[in-house]
């Protein structure tokens, strides 16, 4: 289901403003708005989206859930296209004539019909009867658009409630959400908003909507509990969904400020899922949902990512942001809801599964890193299984399920997010072009780039030609680039600028790119790790001239590695997928891209030394499926490959481009890891952390790392990770947490062992 709304005037009139700005001054106005040698080069194009179909995304799991695959699907909704919802006009209402275009909105605001006591079923009936009527204006207002459809085919199906789950980017959401259901006479849901949006007049507003408010987390007791009594009274949700009411809940908590996906937290659908144990409602039906903005109505959080404490919201900050949305163009806001799927079959399918152990990153990590052991020391674990409590009453079983199904939600809300244009020119200025590029290189590039999106399954939030395209872009992002023209008047530079607030916005858009690449990136990381490491071993004379080769099972096992080390950054792989696969994947492609070579040579003659692999693995990076193993091209016949990297300009450069996607994130490790030796005494957490910020903004100023690589969201999730993987123990005493290192790491050869293994990923 995807709907394409523009946001602050229409794109007409934008490319138009996009093109005047990159006119040069001596230039007439009337000339064309592009170059005539940009003409010249995009008139040679085929340009790709023209023939080719829009990727079909939001499928739900096929293996967790393949009734709701199969059921809750029609296979018209494929072909179907999008609607911009916020476009009326007379053919939308069910009046004709000079009147009626004029008060085209007006009436179509007139005819829904959303009254709050409507049961879902009275929706479906409603709706589809209407849509047997030839003349009715559902048939002429929504054609060829697959949202409707998809919710709609849905509760047909199931007469159960719907839980929709979206992506947090903005404060909008919530009613961009609610005006898409509204538009389509089906009933707003109740949405879960956090406590500080309970403001004078805007909370009422809120309420008439149907939102009420949870607090942010809940708070703890004298003794160290959490507050019982406040989480028996959010159990009345259970009411609203026995009464066959919506529920729309945030599972980041708060908006991005990173542009990337936060960690899911898993309250609100913790009692949505005891709801349904505990016999109150038969089944729930979860809808993800995608959110892309061209640019967010915020801005941009500059101020929070430079440390500052966060605003209150009010009641004047509200009506600031509506002038501002007034007055400014924010481009176009893309709303994927994807495909529904049963919350019944999902914990049936759960309890016929054997749940691996839950391993901490300590445990599966800290082997690796002190005593050098990747390839035993991340593997070695059997399968926990749980063969008379696969219920609810046992609480270890239902937290880890709890939490797979929070975490499957979430990346398949991201996934089907649509990628924008910001997010596209943004990442090409910082990771490929940070020095500057030829406008016509750009639109190039963003071409290949666009393509290369598209054949990884993901959508694009725009469309036309790609030079107007990126005109668009680049008017979006305003100051965050800089403009200058050639001495030949007929070309434009386009370069990021230099300063801190503007290098973090374009990070802040390019991270929508993030999750496309991550898998790539980390097998560029990896092999960048292990060639530098048989390097080293070279010039000891431990190998030979094997050295350039690279054993594709140790490749993926560095990967699954890193992908653990960067757990809190991004989530690389679904609960129900195998990390082994993920990453097999990537190496494929990368083989096929022929930036990775498969060496010809007699492997066994030109591999390193190396002991059995072990062959059970657990799952957080668990390494094949029980299928897989039964499958002869993972039989024990099927011997290791050995792989080398392409030496030719254009392959370098994109292997240089995936290792920069992620280098902002390892610098922010590495400076956290040496700041780590200053930690001499107990140090008050929040205290640490903004010393930590300081002295990352202090690399970045002496040009050792990237501005980028200095946000307080990194900050925080440095302090996180080092955490949870045991290099910092945290105390509580009288409600203040302190840090100190643990005993681990109180020697300095650990923590030098520490920041050896970050830095051997980075690109220096």
């Amino acid at each position: 289901m995807d709907v394409s709304l523009a946001l602050g005037g229409q794109d007409s009139g934008l490319l138009a403003n996009s093109a005047d700005r990159l006119k040069h001054p001596c230039e007439e106005q009337d000339r064309s708005s592009s170059p005539s040698v940009l003409r010249c080069v995009t008139s040679t194009w085929k340009d790709g989206l023209l023939n080719r179909k829009r990727p079909f995304v939001g499928r739900c799991c096929h293996s967790c859930t393949p009734q709701s695959q199969e059921w809750l699907f029609n296979s018209s909704i494929p072909s179907l296209g999008l609607r911009n919802v916020i476009y009326i006009n007379e053919t939308h209402t069910r009046h004709r004539g000079w009147l009626a275009r004029r008060l085209s909105y007006v009436l179509f605001v007139l005819e829904r019909d959303v009254r709050k006591d409507m049961f879902a079923r009275n929706v479906v009936d409603n709706v589809l009867n209407s849509m047997c009527q030839p003349d009715t204006p559902l048939c002429k207002c929504h054609p060829g658009w697959s949202g409707e459809h998809v919710l709609l085919f849905a509760l047909f199906q199931h007469n159960a409630p719907l839980v929709f789950l979206p992506v947090h980017k903005s404060h909008i959401d919530y009613l961009l959400i609610t005006f898409i259901l509204f538009c389509h006479n089906i009933k707003a849901p109740h949405i879960a908003a956090g406590n500080n949006l309970n403001i004078p007049i805007f909370s009422t507003l809120i309420r008439k909507l149907g939102g009420f408010f949870i607090r942010r987390k809940l708070d703890e007791t004298s003794d160290g509990k959490k507050d019982v009594l406040y989480r028996s009274l959010l159990y009345s949700v259970k009411e609203l969904l026995r009464q066959q009411q919506f529920l729309e809940v945030y599972l980041e908590g708060t908006r991005s400020r990173s542009g990337k996906p936060s960690p899911a937290r898993a309250g609100m659908l913790s009692i949505v899922v005891d709801a349904l144990c505990a016999g109150s409602i038969p089944d729930v039906l979860i809808v993800p949902v995608g959110i892309s903005y061209d640019r967010i109505l915020e801005g941009n959080y500059n101020s929070e990512q430079l440390g500052k404490p966060k605003k209150n919201e009010s009641l004047w900050g509200v009506a600031c942001g509506v002038f501002r949305m007034l007055r400014k163009n924010y481009g176009c806001v893309r709303v994927d809801f994807t495909q529904p799927f049963s919350l019944k079959e999902y914990l049936d399918t759960q309890r016929s599964r054997n749940l691996p152990a839950s391993l901490t990153l300590e445990q599966v990590l800290i082997p690796t890193i002190i005593a050098a052991r990747p390839d035993q020391a991340l593997f070695n674990g059997e399968e926990e299984e749980h063969p008379d409590s696969r219920e609810l009453f046992d609480e270890p079983w239902r937290r880890q399920i709890i939490s797979n199904l929070a975490k499957h939600v979430l990346f398949t809300a991201s996934k089907s997010s649509a990628i924008m244009s910001t997010h596209i020119v943004a990442c090409l200025l910082l990771y490929r072009h940070r020095q500057g590029v030829l406008l016509s290189k750009l639109v190039e590039d963003f071409f290949n780039m666009k393509e290369e999106i598209l054949s990884r399954d993901f959508d694009l939030g725009f469309s036309g030609n790609s030079e107007d395209v990126v005109m668009h872009a680049l008017n979006l992002l305003g100051n965050c680039v800089n403009v200058t023209s050639t001495n030949r008047n007929t070309e434009f530079i386009i370069a990021p600028s230099n300063t801190v607030p503007a290098l973090f916005e374009l990070n802040f858009y390019s991270n929508g790119l993030f999750h496309v690449f991550i898998a790539d990136a980390i097998i560029a990381c990896s092999t960048l790790a292990m060639l530098r490491e048989q390097a080293a071993e070279a010039c000891n004379g431990e190998l030979g001239s094997s050295s350039t080769l690279l054993s594709q099972e140790r490749l993926i096992r560095r990967a699954a590695g890193l992908s653990h080390f960067l757990s809190n950054e991004v989530q690389v792989a679904m609960p129900c997928q195998t990390i082994y696969q993920v990453f097999q994947d990537a190496v494929t492609r990368l083989i096929e891209y022929g930036v990775l070579i498969v060496a010809e040579e007699d492997q066994e003659e030109l591999s390193p030394s190396e002991e059995p692999w072990p062959k059970k693995f657990p799952e957080p990076l668990s390494w094949r499926s029980d299928e897989e193993d039964e499958d002869s091209d993972f039989g024990e016949e099927q011997r290791d490959r050995y792989l080398k990297v392409n030496q030719n300009k254009p392959h370098q450069e994109f292997f240089t481009f995936l290792q920069r996607v992620i280098s902002p994130v390892l610098e922010a490790y590495s400076g956290a890891a040496i700041f780590v030796h200053s930690l001499l005494s107990p140090m008050a957490e929040r205290e640490y952390t903004q010393k930590l910020f300081r002295y990352l903004l202090t690399r970045t100023e002496k040009g050792v790392a990237a501005f980028e690589s200095a946000t307080h969201y990194l900050v925080k999730n440095t302090v996180k990770t080092f955490k949870e993987l045991g290099v910092l123990k945290e105390r509580c005493e009288d409600g203040v947490c302190r840090l100190e290192l643990s005993t681990t790491f109180q020697p300095q050869a650990n923590r030098n062992k520490l920041l050896h293994y970050i830095l051997g990923f980075s690109l220096l």
